[in-house]
């Protein structure tokens, strides 16, 4: 913890950067030294006269605070010098000296990583070919990484959960910070079912000249990035051209020729730098040699169960009113799932929370006591339940199952 706090120091020096972050390490070897050095030591250093006089400001406020922040809200910190740094990540231009993680710590060299990118507005198609992509991808075997904006990069993630599966969102801010404030409760389904990682501290708000900087992490942490929907400049063309540069591969879905959202992509496609294609196994067949275990040996979900949970969460049909005589319950009103769909719809615990939850609205707590499910278990499955719709939140945090199992 003692060292830890001399790297929070060095990445929050003034007009230091990335890149400077990493010039101060080339030549002090490690944060403590330079918290250390004086101010001839920095003379030599490639940066500016603004960074270099940072460097002199050797109060630990700061770094004791962030630490004392990332201990309230949970999240883990790692260093460039790690042991568990990403190798992929290591080897860009200007790698991030520090990474905030909350959820989970992914061996990112041992996953078929893809990123998912598109425009913020992209059409209604958009968004359910990034659900479906993202669903795929998943479900196959391979880590869907995006960012947390509108449009594309959240359909994506979701997609990912609904295939009950893990997903990782790149942030331009704080992991604390919600942006947009409507995929709130997204970024709670992440951190509980994968990862929210980010360069900058607790509390950081999501700035515009954030992004680009994001998006080399981006395709950083990944083999390669499928672009979706956007127009021939932009922040997808950005990650896009990261992607290149460090050697990744890019893809590409073809748009209708008449659209404005088909520049960035057809232009891709047209010029060679990317790879045209109609489904997750075009995408996945080049890594499967990299990762037999986690690819070649993995069945992705029936058609008709993909079916059911991407439109688990898509508006129904009113039943009909109920007769005034009939009795009021807690429930909602549900959509019932015949017994042979159950199992292929939905896990074990899922099964047992949905029992359960039937006729109540039960808190977390409850549930556990109720299905003898370990507390962790029973949060992870709670929340794939909500991606799928299939349990409604209550006030209190209490949740009933908005869905019936036939008997």
């Amino acid at each position: 913890m003692a060292e830890l706090k001399y790297w929070l120091w060095l990445t929050t020096r003034k007009g230091l950067g990335p890149a400077g972050a990493l010039a101060v390490l080339d030549h002090f070897s490690t944060p403590e030294r330079a918290y250390y050095a004086g101010g001839e030591d920095y003379e030599s250093l490639p940066l500016t006269p603004f960074a270099r006089q940072s460097l002199l400001d050797k109060s630990m406020d700061e770094p004791n605070k962030i630490l004392g922040d990332c201990d309230r809200i949970g999240l883990r910190i790692m260093t460039f010098q790690d042991a568990g740094y990403p190798q992929r990540l290591r080897q860009i231009a200007a790698p991030p000296a520090v990474l905030y993680i909350k959820g989970k710590v992914f061996r990112f060299d041992e996953e078929p990583a893809v990123a998912v990118v598109g425009m913020r507005k992209c059409s209604l198609r958009g968004r359910e070919w990034a659900e479906r992509f993202g669903m795929d991808l998943a479900s196959s075997g391979a880590l869907v990484v995006s960012g947390m904006a509108e449009g594309v990069d959240c359909h994506a993630v979701r997609g990912a959960l609904k295939a009950g599966k893990p997903a990782v969102s790149v942030l331009a801010g704080g992991v604390d910070v919600v942006f947009p404030y409507e995929n709130r409760y997204l970024y709670a389904d992440v951190a509980a079912a994968g990862a929210l990682i980010s360069e900058y501290p607790p509390g950081t708000p999501h700035k515009g000249d954030h992004f680009p900087l994001r998006n080399r992490i981006l395709s950083g942490l990944c083999l390669g990035v499928l672009a979706m929907e956007c127009e021939s400049t932009g922040g997808t063309m950005l990650t896009v051209n990261h992607a290149l540069e460090q050697g990744r591969e890019v893809y590409a879905i073809p748009v209708g020729l008449d659209e404005k959202r088909s520049r960035g992509t057809n232009r891709l496609i047209h010029d060679g730098k990317a790879r045209l294609v109609e489904n997750a196994r075009d995408i996945l067949e080049d890594y499967v040699d990299l990762f037999p275990v986690k690819l070649a040996a993995v069945a992705p979900l029936s058609p008709a169960v993909a079916a059911a949970r991407l439109s688990a969460d898509k508006p129904r049909a009113e039943r009909p009113s109920a007769p005034q005589a009939e009795k009021k319950t807690d429930a909602p009103r549900r959509e019932l799932v015949p017994r042979a769909r159950q199992r292929s719809r939905f896990t074990d615990d899922e099964l047992a929370i949905l029992t359960a939850a039937a006729k109540s609205a039960l808190t977390a707590d409850e549930l556990v006591e109720k299905t003898q499910i370990p507390a962790k278990r029973v949060l992870s499955a709670l929340t794939m339940l909500q991606v799928q719709g299939a349990v409604e939140e209550r006030p209190g945090r209490r949740f009933i199952a908005a869905v019936e199992l036939e008997g």
